[in-house]
This record gives C-alpha cells, sequence and structure tokens, in this order.
C-alpha cells in the first residue's frame, strides 16, 4: 500500500515508525514530515494546515490510506475534502471533529448523551464569566473553546486568578478560540488517558496512558501540551477501562452516529478518576502527543490494518494485542518553553541514548547538511524507555536522557514516579 501522513510533530514520528513497520506498507509519504521522519518515508514540504496542497498532493500520488495525525486539518475538515476526492483517509470529519475544535459542543454531547462529566457554564464575555465563576465558588476550571495547542487551560484557585484568565482569553489570547469560554466545576482525582477507535457506532479499546502537563516537578508550573507519560495508566484497571467504554465511549459513538455525525477515527478521552467514577475532562480527535509515543511502541497489531478497519466499518471482527512491557515517554524541552524560548542550540548524544528498550521520537529538531541536531520548537524530543515494569522502563527512559547534551534544554525528573 502507498501511505500519505499528514503532519511534522512527535506523534506523527511515532506514526510514522509504526506505519513503516507495517507489513502492508509499501511506500510512506510524509507531508511535511521532518529530517528525523525521513528515514522512514519521503517527506514532501507541503504543511499540515495547507489543505489544497494537501488535495493536490493526495491526487498526484494516489495513496491508498491517507492518514491525518494533527487536530487543526481534522477541525478543519480535510477529512471531508478527500473522501469527497476519494480517496481513503483515516480520521473524523469536520462535524465529528468538533468534540476538540469545541469544548461547549463536546460538553453539550455529554449532556445529551448521559456521559459523567463536571458541571460547566458556556460564556461569551466577561460578565456571564464572572457570575460563573462566583457560582463555582471561585476555585475552577477557565477553558478556551476552541484548539489551543494544549495551553487553554488554567486551574483557578480563587475568583481572581479565575477573572483574570476569563479577561486574557476573551481579550485575544488564543484569537478565535478563546472568543467562547467554559467555566468549569473543579473535580479532583488522578487523571488518565484512555484511546478508541470508532467506526461510527463501534468502538474499540486502544490503550491508555498517564500524561504529565505540568512544565516542572511536582506537577509545578504552567501547564503545557505534555512533558512525559506512562502506559499503560496505572491507575486505570480493566474494570475501569471497561466502565469508560461502557459508559462514556459506546453512548458517545452512537449518539453522534444517530445524530448524523458518525465519529470514525482515534478518540483521546481524558478523565479524572473521581470518587463517583470517571468523568470526561476532554476528548481529543486524534493521537496525544506525547501520548502517541508511548502507546504505540507497546501495540503489537498492524496499525494500519486497525486503521483501514476503522475505514471500513469492520472494528466488530478486530481485536489488538499489546505488549505486556510497560512504556514511559520523557521530553525533553528547550529552556523557556511553554514561553519563550531560543531556536538552534546544538542537541548531540541522541545516537548513544538509543538503543533495544528506547526509541527517541522527534518534536521539533532540525538536522544540518553536516549531520548536527538542532533543536527547533519547544518539546523537542520524547525519549521512550521500555521495560518488564514501570520501574524498568523509567530506569531506560533516563538513563537515555542522561546520555544525551544539551545545555539548553531541560525535562521532568518525576515522569511515572508515582
Amino acid at each position: 500500500m502507498k501511505i500519505l501522513l499528514i503532519g511534522s510533530g512527535g506523534r506523527e514520528h511515532a506514526l510514522a515508525w509504526a506505519i513503516a513497520g507495517s507489513p502492508l506498507t509499501e511506500a510512506l509519504v510524509i507531508a511535511p514530515g521532518s529530517a528525523a521522519m525521513a528515514s522512514l518515508g519521503r517527506c514532501v514540504d507541503v504543511g499540515a494546515e495547507d489543505i489544497d496542497g494537501l488535495l493536490a498532493l493526495a491526487d498526484d500520488m494516489g495513496p491508498d490510506l491517507v492518514v491525518v495525525g494533527p487536530e487543526a486539518p481534522l477541525v478543519a475538515g480535510l477529512v471531508d475534502r478527500l473522501t469527497a476526492a476519494g480517496h481513503a483517509a483515516f480520521g473524523p470529519t469536520a462535524a465529528a471533529a468538533q468534540l476538540e475544535g469545541s469544548k461547549a459542543f463536546a460538553r453539550e454531547a455529554c449532556a445529551r448523551f448521559g456521559i459523567p462529566q463536571p458541571g460547566f457554564t458556556v460564556c461569551r464575555d466577561l460578565d456571564s464569566a464572572t457570575a460563573a465563576i462566583a457560582a463555582a465558588g471561585g476555585s475552577c476550571v477557565v477553558k478556551a473553546d476552541g484548539l489551543a495547542a494544549g495551553k487553554g487551560v488554567v486551574v483557578a484557585n480563587d475568583a481572581d486568578e479565575a477573572r483574570a484568565a476569563a479577561a486574557e482569553m476573551l481579550d485575544g489570547r488564543f484569537g478565535e478560540s478563546g472568543r467562547t469560554l467554559l467555566i468549569e466545576e473543579r473535580i479532583a482525582g488522578p487523571e488518565a488517558s484512555l484511546f478508541a477507535l470508532i467506526d461510527g457506532p463501534d468502538a474499540l479499546f486502544m490503550g491508555s496512558a498517564q500524561d504529565h502537563k505540568r512544565a516542572f516537578d511536582g506537577d509545578r508550573g504552567p501547564n503545557t501540551g505534555g512533558m512525559g507519560a506512562v502506559s499503560p495508566a496505572p491507575r486505570l484497571t480493566e474494570d475501569l477501562q471497561t466502565q469508560v467504554m461502557d459508559d462514556i465511549v459506546t453512548p458517545l459513538a452512537r449518539g453522534m452516529a444517530a445524530e448524523g455525525t458518525p465519529y470514525r477515527g482515534i478518540l483521546y478521552v481524558g478523565l479524572m478518576l473521581t470518587n463517583t467514577g470517571p468523568q470526561v475532562i476532554e476528548f481529543n480527535c486524534r493521537l496525544g502527543d506525547p501520548e502517541a509515543q508511548v502507546i504505540l511502541p507497546r501495540l503489537r497489531s498492524d496499525l494500519v490494518a486497525a486503521m483501514l478497519g476503522t475505514i471500513e466499518g469492520s472494528l466488530g471482527h478486530l481485536s489488538l494485542r499489546w505488549d505486556d512491557s510497560a512504556a514511559v515517554t520523557v521530553v525533553m524541552a528547550t529552556k523557556g518553553y511553554p514561553g519563550a524560548y531560543e531556536k538552534g542550540s546544538v542537541i548531540s548524544g541522541t545516537e548513544v541514548a538509543a538503543g533495544d528498550d528506547v526509541i527517541l521520537f522527534h518534536a521539533g529538531t532540525t538536522i544540518d547538511a553536516d549531520g548536527t541536531l538542532r533543536a527547533a520548537g519547544g518539546r523537542v524530543l520524547a525519549v521512550t524507555g521500555l521495560g518488564v515494569d514501570v520501574t524498568a522502563a523509567r530506569s531506560a527512559a533516563y538513563a537515555a536522557v542522561d546520555a544525551i547534551d544539551w545545555p539548553k534544554g531541560f525535562c521532568r525528573r518525576d515522569i511515572a514516579a508515582t
């Protein structure tokens, strides 16, 4: 099969790694890809949000399958356009991708389908946000409605902090994504992420992970796109997995199909495991980053076959096999992230770091003509360690991190520590 993969980040590097390893893959083209992905497929300089350019590339290439990695082109309707042009595309339509593109849409869908979630109020101005914050007792969660690269959420400890966050978002910090806000009840419990393949009415469990969002050790500092993860999620037991599939994923899949907006693709369910049971924090319409880098190395089934089954509506006849080992991913980021940071610093030692129990996924690097590796983003490397248990996987990941020489980089030292 000829496969076209859309995207350029760490998630797409992990997808390219898994797709290239499929016996079904004859040729892989990645748009735009990165220098680190060039060994896995042919990279073509067409941006992931260049919808017209991607359509032209697909028409020229004639792929058997198009896999869309990032959320922005999914929300913008790339799958709709590809399907209309006769291409088999893996990912939800724009209507279904509203589950990530609009947090208000997702909350209202959960309310209609009886899915457990915190209380929420949708606000479009500071007065209504202030009233909702007061009704929540000041301690609440403030969210930008639209896409904000994982940074549009503030967990506020009091009314002043919440109102300041709401004012900043409404004032344009996230552009149009922050013109509508959600003020949500603040719930408590450990977090976990569950992934499922959905082909319309049917759903299939596709792994779990626990992400670490805060920038610094001890869950301190600002929220980020993710500083590390462990899979399987330590607190998401088999019974809880079944409960989430039965009470959240299946009702959502069937409800959206009944309403004429069937979901097809990977659904990311962000969960809070409260004293009264799992509740939905958020939905994403694709694999997470760094969750893809920690989940896919544990998958023993053919990812391409699973994607085809999702498109063809045959998930009811499929099952997925997983390695019994654990995986831990540590993200190495440029100092200053998630704020302002310097680009272009030199990274060395990655060849020493990689090994049988370690995989390095590149999220934001460039490679000079002489082979020099440089940082080109905020989150730069995802170092994934594998082991018989979390302790062994964590040791492998941090041993690899310590072998990498990058004075301008930093990482959390407590990923998967508890």
